[in-house]
């Protein structure tokens, strides 16, 4: 049974937003790490389109709460509220594909739910759906290539979402201002990823999904070792030079 969430207040829903904007913002940056490096052409272009869209989410939501480049570039480390699945790093192509194949997912059931209720992030989420189900599509034929692939193919894969599987918990963590109760969107994500996965010849992990720390520890500002370096590279330009303007 699908619960109704109080409808968000504005100040509540900043607090939606910033995390929202910090997940797209930090899986950008991660995704555009593959430039130069991606398996084949085909595929950097296809990353560096699936990077921009998050981008162009992250520039709305951020700039729902603040000045966005102020928010991307000189927050310090705990005052980022993203997921801590988004900040893992690439790792080889079959982590990055089971990362996004995680997040998509959610994302998709997120703004498609979103897109139809009485939040103020309806307007972004009716847009962004479009390009959400496009992210998903793109991992999931990824997903069935590669668990269906050769045998080094289909171990990597495996590994892959075995060893994410521990930070998808948080995603259906309460998050105040959403005006949907991510548990909800639970079921649905377990049901479409395994049968997915099924697809692929894989099955879901097993074992325990609730992060480093404590389930909900990126939203509250704890992350993982590897999000700091990659912090330090993403806010290193503005930083070292402060009111530059192109």
């Amino acid at each position: 049974m699908t619960r109704e969430a109080p409808a968000p207040t504005a100040a509540h829903t900043t607090t939606a937003a910033l995390a929202l904007g910090d997940d797209a913002l930090v899986l950008s940056h991660r995704l555009g790490e593959w430039m130069g490096h991606a398996p084949v052409l085909e595929e950097e272009v296809a990353l560096a389109n699936i990077a921009l869209d998050l981008l162009g989410q992250a520039r709305i939501l951020l700039s729902m709460v603040g000045d966005e480049d102020e928010l991307a570039y000189l927050r310090e480390e705990r005052a980022f509220r993203n997921l801590q699945l988004v900040e893992q790093p690439n790792g080889d192509f079959a982590h990055t594909i089971a990362r996004q194949l995680y997040f998509s997912t959610y994302q998709h059931l997120l703004y498609d739910r979103l897109a139809t209720g009485r939040s103020p992030l309806a307007g972004l989420a009716a847009k962004a759906v479009k390009e959400v189900a496009y992210h998903r599509d793109h991992a999931e034929q990824w997903t069935l290539r590669l668990g269906d692939g050769t045998e080094v193919a289909h171990e990597r894969m495996r590994r892959a979402c075995t060893a994410l599987w521990r930070f998808t918990g948080e995603m259906f963590r309460p998050l105040e201002g959403l005006g949907v109760d991510p548990a909800d969107l639970e079921p649905a994500w377990l049901e479409s990823v395994g049968g997915l996965l099924g697809r692929a010849g894989l099955a879901l992990p097993e074992g325990p999904r609730t992060g480093a720390w404590a389930a909900g520890a990126g939203r509250e500002g704890l992350h993982t070792e590897s999000f700091g370096r990659m912090l330090a590279e993403m806010q290193h330009l503005h930083r070292s030079h402060p009111g530059a303007t192109w």
